[in-house]
Formats: C-alpha cells, sequence, structure tokens
C-alpha cells in the first residue's frame, strides 16, 4: 500500500504526556496542540520524502530509503542518523529516544510513537 499524500492530524492520545517525557517544555507543547500539522509523503518504492508542517510554517523534510541510513531531523532541528525499516506495511523508525511506526488503516495515516512506556498516537485523515 502506498502511503503518498497529504494529511492532516484529526486526532491524538497522549500527545501532552509524551512530549512531557521527550523533555519539551509547557510552552512548546501548548504551541503544538492548537496546531494542525500537516504530513505530506511521497513514495516511490523504497524511497520516501516525508514533510511535517508545523505552526508558522515551519517545515521539517526527511528523505530516506527503506533498509539504508539516511540522516534525518527531528522538529527541534536535531540530526541524527538511522535506517528506517519496514516491518509487514508498517514504517518502523528508531529515533535516538523514541521509536515511531506509520501505516495505512482505512485510508488514514496512523502514527505511533513509545518512549519509555509512554505511547503516543496521532491519526490523519487523508488531504489528497
Amino acid at each position: 500500500m502506498s502511503f503518498t499524500g497529504k494529511y492532516e492530524v484529526e486526532g491524538e492520545k497522549n500527545y501532552d504526556e509524551f512530549l512531557k517525557h521527550l523533555g519539551l517544555s509547557g510552552d512548546v507543547i501548548d504551541k503544538y496542540r492548537q496546531f494542525k500539522t500537516i504530513t505530506e509523503v511521497v513514495q516511490d518504492g523504497n524511497n520516501f520524502t516525508w514533510t511535517h508542517t508545523y505552526p508558522g510554517g515551519h517545515t521539517v523534510t526527511n528523505k530516506f530509503t527503506i533498509g539504508k541510513e539516511s540522516e534525518m531531523e527531528t522538529m527541534g532541528g536535531k540530526k541524527f542518523k538511522i535506517a528506517v525499516q519496514m516491518e509487514g506495511n508498517k514504517i518502523v523508525a528508531n529515533f535516538p529516544n523514541y521509536k515511531h511506526t506509520s501505516e495505512i488503516v482505512g485510508g488514514k495515516l496512523v502514527e505511533i510513537s513509545t518512549s519509555g512506556g509512554v505511547t503516543y498516537e496521532r491519526v490523519s485523515k487523508k488531504l489528497s
């Protein structure tokens, strides 16, 4: 199944708890809570371009190929190298301080991040 599309957040679970666990300040958490993050994905086989648009027009674009090490960037501007994997229909990325999975379920982008026993879930509806 292709991940290609433009998605807008429609629901989240454990948002505050997860971001606090990662060490984000209350001000940053509040700022992002009021914003519907837009995610745009372009998939060409095992090659992906994954762009998140945050408040104030701030965007982060990561390009990666499944199974190959790529440089990635967090919304806070931290860069690191990671090899993203495919497990069944899920994209799996082990970031420095959490594990992130993405999959398409019923036409929606479902992203789950887990760190230290805290799990955050974000569901985004497809816009195009």
